[in-house]
């Protein structure tokens, strides 16, 4: 007899009622808040039942917690920290079947708490790397092991509390175990909405347009590393032609502004998009380009993918984004502003092959990275942590005192 597929045992079964804990559930003003809502949506519609919880969410808001210095910068990324209520969180895992975390900060510390209290399962997500952390920490990234005390940190924190943690990628799994995580590690794609359709191809014999218009998405920080992109376009042979869009908030803005009015030919457009312009804005644009240093995954490259962009990628040990790259001409040292450069002027030289491969990364992404699938494999995880934790209540006291 076969086995059942993974979507068959899915469907099989009844569905789930799961508590999203995210600091900042009400906007997509960032990867993560952006993440959970469409996951969240999804479920819906595969017929699981969610309750966000969080600053902004619809049924369970939580308060802001102010926290000195910190809070300013993370404000700057779209980010808020949620202040932990016991209240709250009683009544919003009242019934649930699970309770899924995903920052390792006060607020899904204390939601861990309160759902073993319950008696509830607890699965968590791991978001934010490290090193995304450190760069925008000003001169502590320059202290001797700083990302591997955060790596520790996180982990005393929530991740050994919890059994089953889902991660975007492959290296961020391999980065986890490296910094001794034990939980069991599911490595599942955020995945991209089919709201990112592929746009319309220019012709094989159709030159590239003039302006030639460059797209990049993300946080306006350090890790991100515009000021790499803003300087490789500037030494490009087609500098004259490029228009270049950066998509994204963050502390760096001003100083980008800045450094493209100075050293680039064409006026620059850098700042905040609202999530549901940028399908069309991502159409609109004929490369995507992803300088960054410091990745788990990146969303918004599979979402310029599947818009028909060619991606052009640093290649960085920190980043997982590279993985995406089909050919050689999509990726570049990270940080060397000369073969960015390089990139750039091929893929403008070659209007043919990026009409082409524009096509293959669009079809690639649809196959591979379609938000539908990602929760699918994340039903299966949850479920996976139900069971487990039903079997751990059915020790002897002295053997789940963690729940206690």
């Amino acid at each position: 007899m076969e086995r059942m597929s993974e979507n068959e045992k899915n469907e099989t079964q009844p569905p789930l009622t799961i508590a999203m804990v995210v600091d900042t559930s009400g906007n997509r003003g960032n990867g993560t808040s952006n993440s959970a809502l469409q996951w969240a949506q999804e479920l819906e519609r595969q017929g699981h039942h969610v309750r966000l919880v969080g600053i902004g969410a619809p049924e369970y808001p939580a308060r802001v917690n102010h926290v000195p210095l910190v809070s300013w910068v993370a404000k700057k990324q779209q980010m808020q920290f949620a202040e932990p209520s016991d209240t709250l969180f009683r009544k919003a895992f009242d019934g649930v079947d699970v309770v899924h975390i995903y920052t390792p900060f006060r607020f899904g510390q204390h939601a861990c708490k309160v759902a073993k209290q319950m008696g509830i399962a607890v699965t968590a997500g791991y978001h934010v790397q490290p090193e995304n952390v450190t760069y925008s920490a000003g001169p502590l990234k320059y202290v001797p092991g700083i990302d591997s005390f955060i790596y520790w940190l996180f982990d005393i924190w929530l991740y050994r509390k919890i059994d089953h943690v889902h991660v975007p990628t492959e290296l961020g799994a391999s980065l986890l175990r490296s910094h001794g995580y034990k939980s069991k590690l599911h490595v599942i794609s955020n995945g991209y909405e089919s709201r990112f359709t592929p746009k319309r191809q220019r012709k094989a014999d159709e030159p590239s347009p003039v302006p030639f218009r460059i797209v990049a998405s993300g946080r306006l920080t350090n890790e991100k590393n515009h000021v790499a992109l803003i300087r490789a376009i500037a030494r490009c042979r087609h500098a004259q032609d490029i228009e270049l869009v950066i998509a994204g908030t963050g502390p760096l803005k001003k100083r980008l502004q800045r450094m493209a009015g100075r050293l680039l030919s064409r006026p620059a457009s850098i700042g905040f998009h609202r999530n549901a312009d940028m399908p069309a804005l991502l159409r609109s644009g004929d490369l995507l380009v992803h300088p960054s240093i410091a990745d788990l995954e990146s969303v918004s490259v599979i979402e310029g993918m599947a818009a028909g962009l060619v991606p052009v990628i640093a290649s960085s040990s920190l980043s997982a984004a590279g993985q995406f790259a089909l050919l050689d001409e999509s990726l570049f040292p990270v940080d060397d502003v000369d073969a960015l450069a390089r990139r750039i002027d091929w893929w403008i030289d070659h209007p043919a092959q990026l009409a082409k491969w524009g096509g293959t990364y669009a079809k690639h992404t649809k196959t591979n990275y379609s938000v539908e699938s990602s929760v699918r494999k994340f039903v299966a995880m949850e479920r996976e942590a139900i069971a487990d934790t039903v079997a751990e209540w059915r020790l002897p006291q002295s053997q789940y005192n963690r729940y206690t």
